[in-house]
């Protein structure tokens, strides 16, 4: 049985009883959180094509965005 969290009920219990409830419930959450923003990621993927064949620049940094 899988719920909304990603984990299923048993994955869930395992890690509350293992290492206790609020750590078991926060890692879970963090899983599912994780798993959303992956999914998020994997949908909003783009292909990028170079355009001009034989150039092959190579990027020592990379700027990010925020969210």
């Amino acid at each position: 049985m899988k719920n909304n969290s990603g984990l299923s009920y048993n994955s869930r219990k395992a890690l509350m009883v293992n290492i206790g409830e609020q750590a078991g419930t926060e890692i879970a959450n963090l899983i599912a959180q994780m798993a959303a923003e992956i999914e998020e990621l994997r949908r909003t993927k783009v292909s990028v094509t170079r355009i001009v064949p034989g150039t092959a620049e190579t990027h020592e940094h990379y700027i990010e965005e925020p969210i």
